[in-house]
């Protein structure tokens, strides 16, 4: 056995017990604002093709995301069907819809849904309106839509129907085509996730572009699936708020699979055409 000289060995062996701290993995930074829009933008081509890929847009509807880099600003395409959308078709406006570069690009006539509720929610982050078929009979009658699956939990309790002739009169065209108009739907909302909008169809909001595009897939799928459930008899039992609430937190956090999933499944719609 060694025997310690000079006290060398005890000082090797308090070096060896402590050992060579290692890097630890490299983070990355933190991304800019800028960059953070660059990423929105992507995702708001993907979740126009998306939506219409799941049924819920056809040659109408539309969906927006607020800027990161100015929070009074938000993105939407031109008007165009959600299908058909690219980068190029994206366009900035500030929220009094007044657009930044139209470069004679047409604007979707109700953008005003989108910066009312954003003026109103400043949580919200994207917003969907669509004329999904499912919803509409909610709309118009007495039986209010309510969470019926515990993926639409975040409807939470009986959306709210906005009547558009309690706030435009008796001889509108039905469309959210200005300002006032848009601030009524969106004080109708208050701070639910979803409203239906009677004869029309609805508006739904998250507070990320993938979870407004799983609130508004879910939204048509609860309707059908209540409207199936009320042809088997009337005594339906509904998620109460609490059941609701729980589990709308369980499925925030969880938005990114089925994103991924329904991505995959609209790049492949795309190649296939």
């Amino acid at each position: 056995m060694l025997k310690p000289c000079c006290g060398v060995l005890p000082l090797v062996v308090m070096v060896c017990s402590v050992g060579i701290a290692k890097p630890g993995p490299a983070q990355e930074p933190a991304k800019t604002s800028a960059q953070e829009d660059v990423e929105r933008i992507a995702d708001l081509v993907l979740a126009n093709h998306i939506l219409v890929n799941q049924g819920v847009l056809d040659a109408f509807g539309h969906i927006s995301v607020r800027s990161a880099k100015n929070p009074n600003h938000y993105f939407i395409s031109r008007s165009r069907a959600p299908a058909l959308v690219s980068a190029d078709d994206i366009m900035e406006y500030d929220l009094e819809d007044h657009p930044i570069d139209a470069r004679g690009r047409a604007s979707y006539m109700e953008r005003f849904i989108h910066s009312e509720i954003y003026k109103a929610r400043p949580d919200v982050q994207s917003v969907v309106h669509s004329h999904s078929a499912g919803v509409i009979p909610f709309g118009v009658s007495d039986v209010p839509l309510k969470p019926i699956s515990h993926m639409s939990g975040f409807l939470v309790r009986a959306v709210p129907v906005f009547e558009i002739r309690e706030a435009g009169g008796d001889e509108t065209d039905m469309l959210i085509e200005n300002a006032s108009l848009g601030a009524a739907l969106a004080k109708k909302i208050g701070s639910g996730s979803a409203v239906l909008m009677r004869g029309h169809g609805d508006a739904v909001v998250g507070n990320s572009i993938k979870l407004a595009v799983f609130h508004a897939i879910y939204t048509e799928v609860n309707a059908r699936l209540q409207a199936e459930a009320l042809r088997l008899g009337k005594n339906i039992v509904f998620l109460n708020e609490v059941e609701a609430a729980k589990v709308a937190v369980v499925n925030d956090k969880q938005v990114g699979r089925p994103w991924d999933l329904w991505k995959t499944q609209a790049l492949s719609s795309a190649q296939q055409k």
